[in-house]
């Protein structure tokens, strides 16, 4: 018996990497329901100021076909109490690099109060959506120098 019934973790998931997965896996083992929102490509240029590289209905099914989700959801809020009312979850999953930030300190005042824990994740060191795009923007770089 795992020690919550639901759980919930929302992100982009541009540029789909391991990191993504072993945040997935872990909260799996701690939940026996895991939903999974997925930023929808309107909420990433609102709010990132940037597009996704792989428009969301793809970036849905490449998480929809990991064996740890068992739910995809279109997020369009950065409030995660808005989740809570919609899904209902007992726990909420982050990455540690977040931890102890005002912004989840907050957000998990907000969720403790409706019974909700917030469990973080180990942040999977070395890789990231950002050192992605920025490895393929020096790659290009080089490349357009060589020609």
């Amino acid at each position: 018996m795992k020690k919550y019934k639901v759980g919930f973790t929302v992100g982009t998931y541009d540029l789909f990497h391991v990191g993504h997965l072993n945040l997935f896996r872990e909260a799996k083992k701690y939940c026996e329901y895991l939903i999974v929102g997925v930023h929808s490509d309107e909420w990433v240029i609102h709010c990132k100021n940037r597009a996704t590289v792989i428009p969301y209905e793809d970036r849905a099914d490449i998480v929809g076909a990991i064996r740890y989700v068992d739910e995809v959801v279109k997020n369009e809020t950065r409030s995660k109490m808005e989740a809570w009312k919609k899904y209902h979850f007992d726990v909420a999953f982050i990455g540690d690099d977040w931890k102890g930030t005002e912004v989840w300190d907050k957000i998990e005042a907000e969720l403790k109060s409706v019974g909700c824990d917030v469990v973080y994740i180990p942040y999977t060191k070395g890789i990231s959506t950002t050192q992605i795009r920025q490895q393929l923007k020096e790659q290009s770089a080089t490349k357009n120098e060589k020609k």
